[in-house]
């Protein structure tokens, strides 16, 4: 059986408005997530995603806005048809902390896909995720 989420926590050295306009502007996005972004910032708002490196373009729908403490989106299971397929919830979650911000990521619902499909969309969102979240300080520091 597939493990059904990637979590990941990441303690950032910037104040939890910072780190909330990274994660829900079109602007923050496009320097961290991939190389470009929209986003429609309400539930039911649609984002996209383009990473122009890997050749690879993504839409999500927001599923909760709680500013500046969480955010969350759905999007599709890589290798399924994006029409009507099983989609994951990235959740990610705010907290203020001595020095900083704490970030928790936690993507979930790879079990909905077959195995095959699960495994090896859970381990290519993880190692997404590794790197976007280094990413995602080395903009914030870059930009403080």
């Amino acid at each position: 059986m597939v493990s059904d989420t990637i979590e990941r926590v990441a303690v950032l050295r910037h104040p939890i408005e910072r780190v909330w306009a990274a994660l829900t502007t079109a602007e923050g996005l496009s320097r961290w997530f991939g190389s470009a972004a929209e986003i429609d910032l309400r539930p039911g708002g649609r984002a996209f995603f383009r990473w122009d490196d890997l050749d690879e373009e993504s839409v999500a729908t927001i599923a909760v806005v709680d500013p500046p403490r969480r955010f969350a989106f759905r999007w599709g299971i890589e290798g399924l048809p994006e029409d009507d397929a099983p989609q994951t919830l990235v959740d990610f979650t705010l907290e203020p902390v001595p020095g900083g911000t704490r970030l928790r990521l936690v993507e979930s619902g790879f079990a909905q896909a077959a195995d095959d499909v699960a495994r090896s969309a859970r381990k290519a969102n993880s190692q997404g995720w590794d790197t976007e979240l280094v990413d995602l300080e080395t903009y914030l520091d870059a930009a403080a």
